[in-house]
């Protein structure tokens, strides 16, 4: 008896032991479970390496498909560190609904921001999420605006916000901010399609001056192509605008297909259009699909820009496309443009085809942001 005691004793402890560490397991799966993922980030290859902001959040073109796979190709290639950030309710973290445009979680990742990379559509987020933005703004840090980013913001009258001024729409006051974010800081705000949309797509012809940026390294003409359709800009562009890219309108040489990611265009197609569905000339003059800039917001500091509209998730898939987006991420951190950027895909890259989605799909897809991993 005397030498079981020791023994008896010594099972009891091993058994508060265990007991104690499957409750803190217990607990750290609880946590987990409470905290999922609302953003991601992709580690470069040094810790000091510059680091990259990508923004999604519009209801079309699957930014929430594009950006992840950007950082990816930015982070495993170039050594970048990335965060990107997605639309959701906050009802529903860490689950994406890009019809959801008051939430955008992550924003203060911009504090520490050497690029922020935006393609966002009609957003109307809450002041301490624009008050991110304005931030960065007014320290003139660079800026890379994608395709809808022309209208990023967009305040509704009875929306409380002291930044309305950011909006697509705005006239206001503050006469500086016409057109809003898209047109005082990316150049262009919201003005129509000019190709016919999901029928004409977009071949990109390379600039003379684009020619001298390196922005355009290794992209010959017809090497960017879009199958979402040309946008129409105002000409001349405001500012210190400078095109790099021109974008022909083509007609599609096969059949419509709904269930195609590109409609049934295909970067072959060699017809270009003359009319749009409208009957509108769109063979002269050709509009800029990417360009550069200066921007300033009052009260801020100079800083560059560059946008391009030739871009959706399913038209990421082609190279000279990507090479024109990476290539001016060099351009737009004052890094010297490489020739031949590696572009190439990172793991498994299967966009969905571009087009406005009913609040039910997100409610039902429950699309995960951890899924973009």
């Amino acid at each position: 008896m005397k030498n079981l005691l020791p023994i008896l004793i010594c099972l009891f402890l091993f058994a508060c032991k265990e007991q104690k560490e499957a409750k803190t397991n217990e607990t750290a799966t609880v946590a987990t479970t409470d905290t999922p993922e609302q953003w991601l980030t992709f580690e470069g290859s040094d810790k000091n390496a510059k680091h990259i902001v990508l923004i999604s959040g519009d209801e079309e073109y699957r930014s929430e498909e594009s950006m992840p796979q950007l950082a990816k190709i930015l982070s495993q290639h170039h050594g970048f560190n990335c965060t990107v950030l997605f639309a959701q309710d906050p009802a529903n973290p860490g689950i994406i609904d890009a019809n959801y445009v008051k939430n955008i979680p992550g924003l203060e990742a911009l504090d520490s921001a050497d690029l922020m990379i935006i393609s966002t559509r009609f957003r109307a987020l809450p002041d301490d999420q624009m008050k991110q933005i304005d931030d960065y703004l007014m320290a003139g840090k660079p800026v890379i605006g994608l395709r809808t980013a022309t209208h990023a913001f967009n305040f509704k009258d009875e929306d409380v916000s002291s930044y309305k001024h950011y909006g697509n729409s705005y006239k206001g006051d503050m006469e500086e901010w016409e057109g809003g974010f898209g047109r005082l800081v990316l150049g262009e705000n919201w003005v129509s399609h000019h190709g016919h949309h999901k029928h004409q797509s977009t071949k990109g012809f390379v600039t003379d001056a684009g020619k001298t940026t390196g922005i355009t390294n290794s992209i010959a003409d017809g090497d960017v192509w879009a199958s979402a359709d040309v946008y129409e800009v105002r000409l001349p562009m405001s500012g210190d605008s400078q095109p790099i890219i021109y974008g022909k309108v083509m007609n599609r040489k096969g059949e419509f297909d709904e269930n195609d990611i590109f409609y049934g265009m295909r970067p072959t197609d060699d017809e270009a259009a003359k009319t749009n569905n409208a009957g509108k000339d769109v063979s002269e003059p050709l509009m800029p699909v990417a360009w550069t800039r200066t921007y300033q917001i009052p009260g801020g500091k100079k800083g560059k820009a560059f946008t391009s509209t030739a871009f959706s998730a399913v038209d990421f898939t082609i190279e000279g496309t990507r090479r024109l987006v990476v290539n001016a991420v060099y351009w737009t951190l004052d890094l010297p443009v490489p020739t031949m950027t590696n572009v190439e895909l990172v793991g498994s890259y299967n966009p969905t085809t571009y087009e406005f989605r009913k609040d039910e799909y997100w409610d039902q897809k429950q699309l995960k942001i951890s899924d973009f991993k």
